[in-house]
């Protein structure tokens, strides 16, 4: 995750009921945490997904067959951005939507793309190799891709989804660089597909953006941006993942001010999104041990971070349905 502030497989995720209910709403499928954590060791398999490199190429193929393969319309949201050293690079939003007939819609999004440089490791000799991206990427996509998997075997009859994977995000200006103003160089894909979605008045209920959401230890904070811009569907969230049994993961304190791809969302397309990001209360960075360093391995993930996030939103999904 490119993400500043503004001021070895996992456990098993057990065995659990085919259908949610009861005090959490409506009835909806499980999430498998371990489908979703084979789709971050694939994503990983590609290599560092950098955009415009074969191995980016590569992993778009894959997640858009993926996603067409749940029954998603699939497309591209392609353009170039200027990154923080004034380079031209490739973008490649990838988009996919089920039960295109349906008025109303649900964005999720997350990003697919992997930062070039591991530059918050401790070793500084790692400080120019590329990150991995199990978590700070893969898990976003893959809880999404989990989710289009189980809304294909029990469909939402009322609303539709709109599945948008986010490139370019995490290009922001490398730790070694001063003096740069920073904020204006994350989260490049979603400011382009941000203004092209308030031209084309794309218009869903509400949004909500995946980050880093299978670290060892992570829990989730009410984010201050999220707040200001969508706090009913904050609390809408955190109220189902807590009637799930969830709270420890979704807590109810408030996390930092952050510079993600719902700022994006929010200021240019007008599109009430929340962040689900984690914030870490010890060690060298709120946003983790593995964030921006070379040890972001499948290694480092949880399924039961995974199967807390991703119940959760199919949960909301399906207490949206009609």
């Amino acid at each position: 995750m490119g993400l500043s502030t503004l001021s070895c497989s996992g456990p098993s995720s057990g065995k659990q009921d085919k259908h949610m209910k009861a005090s959490s709403g409506k009835s909806c499928p499980e999430f498998v945490a371990d489908s979703a954590f084979n789709y971050i060791k694939r994503q990983c398999e590609f290599g560092p997904r950098i955009p415009g490199s074969k191995e980016s190429d590569l992993c778009a193929e894959w997640i858009k067959s993926r996603f067409e393969s749940t029954g998603c319309s699939v497309s591209e949201h392609k353009t170039q951005v200027t990154v923080w050293d004034g380079t031209s690079m490739p973008c490649r939003n990838i988009i996919a939507s089920s039960n295109t007939q349906a008025p109303v819609r649900i964005l999720l999004c997350a990003h697919w793309d992997t930062r070039p440089w591991a530059d918050n490791d401790p070793d500084e000799a790692n400080h120019r190799t590329p990150v991995p991206g199990a978590n700070d990427g893969a898990s976003g996509v893959a809880v999404m891709l989990e989710i289009a998997r189980q809304i294909q075997i029990q469909p939402l009859k009322g609303i539709g989804v709109d599945f948008v994977c986010f490139d370019v995000e995490d290009m922001g200006t490398p730790e070694w660089i001063e003096e740069v103003n920073e904020q204006e160089t994350w989260c490049l894909g979603s400011k382009a597909w941000s203004e092209e979605m308030r031209k084309t008045g794309y218009n869903p209920r509400f949004g909500i953006l995946l980050d880093m959401v299978g670290g060892r230890g992570a829990s989730f904070a009410m984010e201050k941006v999220s707040m200001h811009f969508a706090s009913d569907v904050v609390r809408k969230v955190w109220n189902t993942a807590e009637s799930l049994g969830y709270g420890q993961f979704f807590q109810r304190r408030e996390g930092g001010m952050l510079v993600d791809d719902h700022v994006n969302v929010n200021t240019i397309a007008h599109i009430p999104c929340i962040d689900i990001v984690p914030h870490y209360t010890d060690g060298p960075s709120n946003f983790g041990p593995t964030w921006h360093t070379v040890n972001d391995t499948p290694e480092n993930i949880d399924v039961n971070v995974l199967k807390a996030i991703g119940q959760t939103v199919l949960q909301v999904l399906y207490n949206e349905d009609n």
